[in-house]
């Protein structure tokens, strides 16, 4: 890597960050004063859920202006990275043509390949929902596809789908067939003859109750629907499997669970398996032989195809537990003899096409019982990459399993490093990394000619590469990995080069653990802060904030429930903050009251912004010493990113999210008096979740809006707003930045990798006003 030309690091959606060194006897000890206007709440203020109505029409608008955009000529061009991979969510083959499948990915949009995975399409590119839980072809006519949308993962950070779409014409086009407040689709069935009747297991919502969840049955192609299978607003179904000898025999699972920001309840007693005998008219609580009762979670279901009578169910019940029924579920042992792994985001069971007794449990690790799921190994074998990649061992996280009904060794497995190819049953695999499918969380530049940009992924390490890099099947990849954990991946989010010295990379994997490795040499230091004896623990977010000085390249700061502050690249540290959340006392499963957030102004050394998970943001003006909170007129919401203005210094911008209570609104606020006083600026834009705002370097009016579904400009500071997402797939734009030098927008997609812009069309657009 090059050194950079300017002294300049940190350009992410956190802003220009400068923080004016501080007097080390400032730093000894906690701030003077603490001024706090009024007892802050420990429980947020709960939205209703947006309506599917609502969300309809947000769709609506968002295409509207899309299409009237008068940007035209924003040439966005797809950068990469592939070979990192990305999260797989399902996988559906092509009866009788094992060359032709599709891969649903989960927040980046649904492929199609016709030569077994040497080169993509992707198919689902202007839908409302970019998230898939699964793909399902007819059997009996290859063109009609059904996708349901929303993630089945069901982790803090999965995307709501909008309803079951249908294409009749192999994915070249969609039509959404209703289910929209279903949010997480687990499982699409349809019958082996006649394509018109079709199965949904509906999980629901993910942090709110809601009655459309359990099983949907319609037997006209979707025109109608029918709930078949309903127990209550906290229980969806996440798996429903047929008797490959009748199609009228049904087995379903249901779950019940419910989450909120600060924890996820995995497990209640409206947990069960249900069989049907008359295509899902009516249904049935199995019972004999399966666990019962609040403590059982999440189940998969699978029916052996060479014995229908042979059903296996694996049950999340403190713990996995393996159940065979030979009796087609009417009775039902367990059979595990040692411990299985699974749980709320695991929890996968297959049966060879060719032997009943050899079980798949594809989840965290890979597992196989030869011996009817009494005992179990893991199957690693042989990795081969398709584009050049570091690890050796097949990646953590399984999420789908496809095995050839007519060889059982032929298999197509998804996970969280992507797609993998095997004929010998997992002796060895093709890793097909030719997808541009990374789930950025942030991204960065430097000063290189060309230019670098560096991200961190879901579970796919942190990233380095060009800005020039061509994504074409007949070229390789520049991009290469900051770091691979012993698995061939490991969550990251905020990466930044330091300013001057190229050879030395920051990163961190959830939670806050915070690194700094020099390349050459492959040294990595741990240098999280740590809470003082004495001292109550700190709470840090899955995606803790921190980042380097441009007024000081030895100063770092980094943000749990307090800031903090090192003047020595991370080796020692200082709070500068008391705790500046609510300190909620709901504790649960997850840190909750932690700083999601935090800028200071580029104009004014000391003037520093720091917004929480729970909607708390204070701002300082000396530096730490004193901090006031100024979020006295805002919604009690989750504050995705505080932007202290590069151009004006007392403005600062603030969007926050209702994501987290289903609340898809738009929240987004602009103060011009260091906060003590907030206008929205969200109007004219269609109601979606805010993830990142930003500011031009060169024109104070033109400011950049990533959100759930696309990016958007305005260029008169916020008081109108046009789209920019021609050449965009729907897709989570997580992170923006804009080039300093080059002009160029940055964008980090949750999903669908890093995409840029050249933005001279909206400065010009802003010039003309």
């Amino acid at each position: 890597m090059r050194k950079p030309v300017l002294f300049l690091l940190g350009l992410s959606a956190l802003g220009v960050i400068l923080l004016w060194p501080v007097r080390p006897s400032a730093l000894a000890a906690p701030p003077e004063s603490y001024q706090v206007p009024g007892a802050g709440p420990t429980t947020p203020a709960l939205a209703q859920p947006t309506s599917p109505a609502a969300r309809r029409q947000a769709w609506e608008q968002h295409q509207r202006m899309e299409q009237a955009s008068p940007v035209e000529d924003l040439a966005w061009r797809a950068v990469g990275p592939r070979m990192q991979g990305g999260r797989v969510e399902s996988i559906a083959v092509a009866p009788g043509r094992t060359s032709t499948f599709y891969a649903g990915i989960g927040s980046g949009n649904l492929w199609k390949t016709v030569n077994n995975g040497t080169t993509w399409t992707p198919v689902f590119e202007k839908e409302s929902s970019s998230t898939i839980g699964d793909v399902a072809i007819a059997p009996s006519n290859p063109e009609v596809v059904w996708v349901g949308t929303g993630e089945v993962l069901m982790a803090r950070s999965s995307y709501a789908g909008t309803g079951v779409f249908k294409s009749t014409d192999g994915g070249a086009s969609w039509t959404n067939m209703g289910l929209e407040d279903t949010h997480h689709i687990a499982q699409v069935v349809i019958h082996p003859t006649d394509p018109n009747r079709v199965w949904v297991a509906a999980i629901g919502h993910l942090y709110s109750e809601n009655d459309e969840r359990g099983i949907f049955r319609t037997v006209d192609a979707g025109a109608t629907w029918e709930r078949v299978l309903y127990v209550n607003d906290r229980t969806g179904a996440i798996d429903v499997v047929m008797d490959p000898s009748n199609p009228d025999v049904l087995y379903a699972a249901m779950w019940e669970r419910s989450r909120k920001a600060w924890g996820h309840t995995t497990h209640g007693p409206g947990s069960g398996i249900y069989k049907s005998t008359n295509g899902g008219a009516s249904w049935r609580l199995l019972s004999r032989g399966l666990p019962t009762g609040g403590l059982v979670g999440r189940i998969g279901l699978a029916v052996a195809p060479s014995n229908p009578s042979v059903v296996y169910a694996l049950v999340n019940n403190e713990g996995g537990e393996v159940y065979r029924s030979d009796d087609k579920g009417e009775t039902w042992r367990k059979v595990n003899a040692e411990p299985v792994a699974t749980g709320y985001d695991f929890c996968l069971i297959q049966v060879a096409p060719d032997n009943e007794d050899i079980v798949y449990l594809p989840n965290n690790r890979f597992m196989v019982s030869e011996d009817a799921g009494r005992t179990y190994r893991q199957i690693e074998g042989t990795l081969v990459h398709l584009l050049p990649h570091g690890s050796r061992v097949l990646h953590l996280d399984q999420h789908e399993l496809w095995i050839n009904p007519d060889d059982g060794n032929h298999m197509l497995l998804g996970n969280d490093g992507g797609l993998h190819l095997s004929y010998d049953r997992g002796q060895s695999w093709l890793h097909l990394n030719n997808l541009p499918i990374g789930e950025f969380y942030a991204v960065s530049v430097d000063m290189d000619t060309p230019y670098n940009i560096y991200g961190g992924t879901q579970d796919d390490a942190a990233v380095f590469g060009p800005s020039t890099q061509v994504l074409a099947d007949d070229l390789g990849e520049q991009w290469q990995h900051v770091y691979l954990d012993r698995w061939g991946g490991g969550d990251s989010y905020f990466t930044y080069r330091d300013p001057t010295d190229p050879d030395v990379i920051y990163y961190e994997h959830q939670m806050g653990d915070l690194r700094r490795k020099r390349m050459s040499t492959g040294q990595t230091d741990s240098i999280r802060p740590r809470a003082q004896a004495g001292d109550p623990p700190l709470r840090t977010n899955w995606m803790t904030p921190f980042f380097v000085s441009a007024h000081n390249p030895r100063a770092l700061y980094y943000a749990g429930n307090r800031l903090f502050k090192s003047l020595d690249r991370g080796d020692t540290w200082t709070a500068v903050s008391p705790d500046l959340t609510s300190a909620p006392s709901m504790q649960d499963n997850v840190p909750w009251g932690t700083l999601s957030s935090v800028s200071e102004s580029s104009l004014q050394a000391g003037l520093l912004y720091a917004g929480a998970d729970d909607g708390y943001l204070h701002v300082t003006r000396d530096d730490g010493r004193t901090w006031t909170r100024i979020d006295g007129n805002l919604p009690d919401r989750w504050i995705t990113r505080v932007v202290a203005s590069q151009h004006e210094v007392a403005t600062v911008y603030v969007s926050m999210t209702g994501y987290r209570f289903d609340d898809f609104s738009t929240y987004l606020y602009v103060s011009r008096d260091y906060g003590a006083s907030w206008t929205s600026i969200g109007a004219g834009l269609p109601a979606e979740p805010v993830n990142v705002i930003g500011e031009d370097p060169a024109d104070s009016r033109i400011l950049y809006l990533g959100t759930d579904t696309g990016v958007f400009a305005s260029v008169d500071q916020g008081r109108t707003w046009l789209s920019i997402c021609k050449g965009l797939p729907t897709i989570p734009v997580y992170d923006l930045v804009v080039h300093p030098r080059d002009g160029e927008l940055v964008i980090g997609t949750h999903g669908r990798s890093v995409f840029v812009a050249d933005v001279t069309a909206v400065r010009a657009l802003a010039a003309a006003k």
